[in-house]
């Protein structure tokens, strides 16, 4: 159509009869449908224009083509982005670069213009990494994500898995604010009741379960791969999802040296109200029937064990190379007090990358990480509690004695269970590998790789001599005391080895383009480890060895584990046209935890992709600048379980009693084990539309997902004859199901040439339901002190770690009421309760409160979690803001459940809306001796939503920087977890644990708010 309209044109313009319609035209608006456009502007007097082009971050762009709209006339800009063109001064220049969007901007009379381009996103993120190689995003059949790491380094976290919540729809993100933990990662529901439930991070070619040893500043990019068609290469090890982490790589050219650095302080935040001394009096009083006196102290017990801690992040990184080798050079140094006394952090990571290119068809390279961790941790669990449930009329320390607490209830001192108390965790840890890449043809790329990660942990822990007397409290006859020092060391090394082969066949030929892998893999994990306990060592910490301990109190113990994998992979993929896509993937694993009938598992995927925007029929319509359907299937497993799970194994040094009682050393079978165990796997079926519109400015992706997971590993409970220690044998028999839809959304526009802004969004809905337990007996988990031996259920039709519960329908006001409280045979139902206390519901209507009236109330598994993000930039400005959040799910406030007694602690609103005989509350009792029983009492809301992240930035302007040499400077001041709305009365709604009892706070540690400054400079 533009070339018939241009022949058109100049046909009709070679007639003299045309020529007053040619000038005609010329002075029209020009239309963008003609081939042709042509402009006033060129007949106009010219004049020189001067500027500088360069992206949002401030940093010049070189060659970048500026034209004049309507003449082929151009010039490209310098090494310095600037650029200088003659063009009349009502023209319109066209600013066009790879990588970028197009970008006009009128002269209007101007002589030098600034302009700055935004980068085209849906070019830039073409290229992602999958299992064993890259694919174009276009390309991909599966459901996957990408974040680039300029996207992690704008939060101050201690992992990139924290800095990705609520930015990718499906993959649900549970930090703890405690320095040095990880995050637990869940992608698309939780799969598993008791095999591991972590997501398999692969770093640079290397297999792990954890990256808190990985710098965040020396990340490329973070590939998620969410769906069994992506993961079914990983095999055994994709039953969770798949992340992938690249690190950076150096560049051919001159060293470049970066730096960048933040440091700030953090706080806890939502801190739960405590009753003060008066309030605390009141309440003990009624409760105890004794007068409590209120005093002169009121302490504030989270106060006296939280704190304001500073932290700091230092990286550098080097890298630079020429044609026949490139390098990446990093160092870092991350400090974090941590917000509980005592407690601190301390990180050193070192990074080398590099790649040697041997000849134009051989390279090798090597990518090696360590890192040094030092965790001075605490006893926050005991700590914790006792702070919830210390009385507040007892001072923590005066003259450097400990205020005695254990006067009003069972209760230790918060501050003393912290600061005597040292845990101390130190781990090396050495990760990396060696490739080498051959191709002896266009087509054909070998490629072999060993890595390994090795890991040395060593942990001592010390717990002072403390007594009860007035030496040590101020006032005497507590039980708090620990009458000898003792000392437990333990240390522990871990080895794992992965060694893979592939060979990849990539061909174009006319419309076709064919790339096929075979490949093996082996792998293997040793662990060994050691312990070692003794009392009465000295107090001084340079002394703080077993040998200076009684030896007659000496105790050590040690075991290992070990385990292999073998696999061999295969994948096809096949593209015509750019349009219809299929991939094809298959992986046989042999693993050692496994009997040897059972040993191997296959896992298959076929996936398919119709990019319908390339279609002919779809070159006229202007709607959609990109459209794609795809499906996928596939099948994954899992085996993290115990590598002697299937082994019947013989217990050691037994005593026997024999004749005169005497007890004699024997061995035997404790533990009946099933010797046909088999894999864990998940089947899924995955649906996506992925669509661009509005010239590509509004992206976004529909994906909806079907998992089974077949086979999982429970406990089945077998009779007391069988000889079994603990009652069960751990056997495959039960199946869970996760259904769910994925949406998001993003929009990117420009206001001005100055000022643009993007906004997106993502939400996710899954349902979780245990639906097959095929004669397995329900997991009851969750247990809290004594008198709440389990607070959940896992069996069918419910989600996996379900609450399960009596249900409180009120309190008893009044003596009637609890005599009227019957069942249809006329049974009084709780005939010892009294006013104020809890009415329960006798759901099997027996006449009884007991187990047997239990209800399922809900469960910590959300029905839906989103993430909002939100950024703007102005003439070297960028604010960035993000949000997350989840809805539908519940928490279990184990807190309150742990109360012990009647001179316990309560929270401030407790101690105005309990029930009184002028207070008739149906929702809180009378001030009672805590020990009740699970119920829906202590079930809340998990809803929440969190202002992630805010991060102000500017980049200082180039003619200012060039003067001291530097390349760019850009200074920020960031803040984190600013502000949560919950509906949660307790610390924090979110909380980690095992599937099968999630969602319980009872020694959750707080959430932190960060406030940091930083800047980055390039060299």
């Amino acid at each position: 159509m533009k070339k018939q309209n241009t022949y058109r044109l100049r046909h009709r313009t070679s007639k003299p009869f045309y020529i007053p319609l040619f000038m005609l035209l010329c002075c029209l608006p020009t239309a963008d449908n003609f081939g042709t456009k042509i402009n006033v502007a060129i007949f106009q007097n010219k004049s020189n224009i001067t500027g500088l082009v360069s992206n949002l971050k401030g940093e010049p762009l070189s060659g970048v083509s500026v034209r004049i709209k309507g003449s082929s006339s151009g010039i490209a800009t310098d090494a310095n982005g600037k650029f200088s063109i003659n063009a009349p001064a009502n023209a319109t220049l066209i600013f066009s670069f790879v990588g970028y969007e197009n970008m006009e901007m009128a002269v209007n009379g101007r002589a030098s213009l600034n302009v700055t381009l935004i980068e085209n996103v849906q070019e830039l993120d073409q290229v992602i990494v999958v299992g064993y190689g890259t694919q174009r995003k276009v390309d991909v059949t599966g459901a996957t994500a990408s974040v680039k790491g300029e996207e992690l380094t704008k939060q101050s976290v201690l992992t990139a898995t924290q800095a990705i919540q609520g930015k990718v729809a499906g993959v649900q993100i549970i930090s703890s604010g405690k320095p040095g933990s990880s995050p637990v990662v869940k992608i698309r529901g939780t799969g598993t009741a008791l095999a591991g439930t972590t997501a398999l991070f692969v770093v640079d070619g290397v297999l792990t379960d954890d990256i808190s040893n990985i710098n965040t500043a020396d990340i490329v990019s973070m590939d998620i791969l969410k769906d069994a068609s992506s993961t079914a290469i990983y095999g055994a090890r994709g039953a969770n999802g798949v992340i992938i982490l690249t690190t950076k790589r150096g560049e051919n050219g001159k060293m470049k040296i970066s730096y960048n650095a933040n440091v700030g302080f953090r706080e806890a935040s939502n801190l739960v109200k405590m009753a003060n001394a008066a309030e605390y009096a009141n309440y003990a009083s009624t409760a105890s029937g004794n007068s409590i006196p209120a005093g002169s102290v009121s302490t504030d017990w989270y106060g006296q064990i939280l704190r304001t801690a500073w932290m700091q992040n230092h990286n550098l990184s080097l890298s630079g190379g020429s044609d026949k080798s490139v390098y990446f050079l990093s160092f870092g140094y991350l400090t974090d007090e941590g917000i509980v006394i005592n407690s601190k952090y301390d990180r050193i990571t070192v990074r080398s990358n590099n790649e040697f290119n041997l000849s134009n068809s051989f390279k090798i390279g090597t990518n090696v990480s360590f890192s040094n961790g030092n965790n001075q941790d605490v006893n926050l669990g005991t700590a914790y509690n006792n702070a919830y449930r210390a009385a507040p009329i007892i001072p923590s320390k005066v003259d450097g004695k400990y205020g005695n607490t254990s006067v009003y209830q069972n209760v230790g001192n918060p501050v003393l269970d912290i600061e005597n108390n040292a845990n101390l965790l130190k781990d090396n840890r050495l990760q990396g590998n060696f490739y080498a890449e051959y191709q002896p043809l266009k087509s054909i790329k070998i490629r072999s790789s060993l890595g390994g990660d090795w890991l040395n942990a060593n942990n001592r822990v010390y717990n002072q001599q403390f007594n009860n007397d007035l030496t040590t409290f101020i006032a005497s006859g507590g039980n708090q005391r620990n009458p000898n020092s003792n000392l437990s060391m333990k240390n522990t090394e871990t080895f794992r080895w992965v060694w893979d082969n592939t060979i990849t066949f990539n061909h174009q030929f006319d419309k076709h383009t064919l790339t096929a892998l075979i490949g093996t893999t082996a792998e293997q994990y040793t662990q060994t480890w050691f312990s070692a306990f003794r009392k009465d060592v000295p107090a001084n910490q340079d002394l703080w060895y077993i040998s200076t301990g009684n030896a007659n109190t000496s105790t050590n113990d040690g075991s290992g584990d070990k385990w292999t994998r073998n696999s061999y992979i295969g994948r096809v993929n096949y593209n015509y046209d750019d349009k219809y896509l299929f991939t094809a993937t298959v992986r046989r694993d042999g693993s050692s935890r496994f009997p040897t009938q059972n040993r191997w598992g296959y896992f298959p995927s076929v996936g398919a992709g119709w990019v319908v925007s390339n279609e002919n029929f779809m070159q006229e319509q202007s709607v959609f600048k990109n459209l794609k359907l795809r499906a996928s299937w596939g099948i994954v497993g899992n085996d993290r379980i115990p590598s002697d799970a299937f082994t019947v194994t013989i217990t050691p040094n037994l005593a026997y009693p024999f004749g005169g009682g005497i007890a004699t050393p024997g061995s035997a079978i404790t533990q009946i084990k099933d010797p046909n165990l088999k894999w864990e796997t998940t089947s899924e079926l995955d649906f996506g539309l992925e669509f661009g519109m509005v010239g590509g400015r509004l992206q976004g992706e529909i994906n909806y997902y079907n998992k089974k997971a077949n086979d999982l590993l429970i406990n089945v409970k077998v009779p007391s004859v069988a000889g079994d220690a603990d009652g069960v044998v751990l056997t495959n028999a039960a199946s869970i199901s996760n259904i769910g839809w994925e949406f998001s959304l993003n929009w990117r526009g420009n206001i001005t040439s100055g000022l643009t802004y993007k906004v997106g969004g993502n939400v996710t809905f899954n349902q979780n339901s245990v639906i097959g337990l095929n004669g397995g007996q329900p997991i009851l988990d969750g247990g809290i002190g004594a008198n709440q031996s389990y607070t959940t259920k896992t069996d069918n039709g419910q989600p996996v770690g379900s609450f399960y519960l009596l249900k409180v329908l009120g309190v008893f006001q009044n003596d009637s009421e609890v005599e009227n409280y019957k069942n249809t045979q006329g049974q009084t139902i709780q005939p010892n309760a009294a006013p104020g206390d809890f009415k329960y519901q006798d759901t099997n209507n027996d006449g009884k409160i007991d187990d047997q009236d239990r209800i399922f109330a809900g469960s910590y598994q959300p029905v839906a979690y989103f993430g909002l993000n939100a950024s703007i930039a102005f003439k070297g400005f960028d604010l960035n803001i993000d949000a997350f959040g989840n809805t539908g799910n519940q928490v279990y406030n184990g807190k309150k459940a742990f109360r012990q007694g009647i001179l316990d602690n309560v929270e401030s609103q407790m101690a105005y809306t309990r029930w009184t005989s002028a207070n008739k509350s149906q929702t809180e009792p009378s001030a009672n001796g805590g020990n009740l029983p699970a119920s829906t009492y202590f079930i809340e809301s998990g809803n929440f939503i969190r202002l992630n992240n805010v991060t102000l930035g500017y980049n200082l302007p180039q003619n200012l920087v060039k003067k001291a040499k530097i390349s760019s400077v850009r200074v920020f001041l960031t803040a984190q977890n600013i502000f949560t709305y919950k509906d949660f009365s307790g610390f924090t709604p979110e909380l980690s644990g095992e599937p099968t009892k999630s969602g319980i706070e009872l020694n959750a540690y707080p959430t932190n708010k960060t406030i940091a400054a930083g800047v980055s400079v390039g060299f």
